[in-house]
């Protein structure tokens, strides 16, 4: 390997007689490498191992000139976040090509909002069915578990021992009303999500339906 200060001894030759191929066949143009290493540019007329990951400019020693610049290679982290910039962008591409059909199927489809509206109405009434029923189960359940309280409390007032039973139908009542609360919840976010996808493709319909010019 040669440092860059050798890099004009080695191509001068170079210029000034440039290699013969096999009769009947064009020369082939030397090339040099050109790499950085440990702070340091190593240029060469090979290649090493340890080099061939590495970014480097590729010379052709006839003309003195770049004929090609390779990048580093890729670590498997970098590979693994390409590929998902890649899978990313190509299901950006299919999402906007389903919205263009989409909003053509759409002009072609709904004569008005009303029309459109009704297309949700099913999905609508069953997250909204869906809410209700677990409003009910939490009241329920906190009204439930509230009596259990009492009754242990009660008891302990009374200086009676608060029996296992008691206490497992305590603590089961209680988890599951938990359960119910994260259900509730879960529930209450889908119901926001679709007044949200809702709104959105409205306000495309309108974009769509409205004169040009305004």
């Amino acid at each position: 390997m040669l440092c860059i200060a050798a890099l004009t001894a080695l191509a001068l030759p170079a210029m000034a007689q440039p290699s013969k191929g096999k009769p009947g066949k064009p020369a082939t143009a030397k090339k040099l490498y050109c790499w950085n290493q440990n702070g340091q540019r190593i240029c060469s007329d090979t290649l090493p191992s340890e080099a061939v990951n590495q970014a480097r400019d590729e010379i052709n020693a006839s003309s003195g000139m770049r004929s090609a610049e390779i990048d580093r290679a890729l670590n498997a982290d970098e590979r693994a976040v390409a590929a998902a910039a890649a899978a990313q962008q190509k299901a950006d591409l299919a999402a906007e090509e389903t919205r263009k059909r989409t909003d053509q199927a759409m002009l072609t489809t709904f004569q008005n909002e009303d029309d459109l509206r009704r297309v949700f109405a099913e999905r609508t009434a069953l997250i909204d069915n869906n809410v209700q029923t677990a409003r009910y189960n939490v009241t329920s359940l906190r009204e439930g578990l509230i009596i259990l309280l009492r009754d242990a409390g009660n008891r302990e007032l009374a200086g009676q021992k608060v029996s296992d039973k008691l206490a497992k139908d305590i603590q089961a009542r209680h988890n599951e009303l938990l359960w119910q609360q994260r259900l509730q919840a879960s529930f209450e976010r889908q119901r926001a999500d679709l007044d949200g996808e809702i709104e959105q493709i409205l306000m495309r319909y309108r974009a769509m339906r409205a004169p040009s010019g305004t």
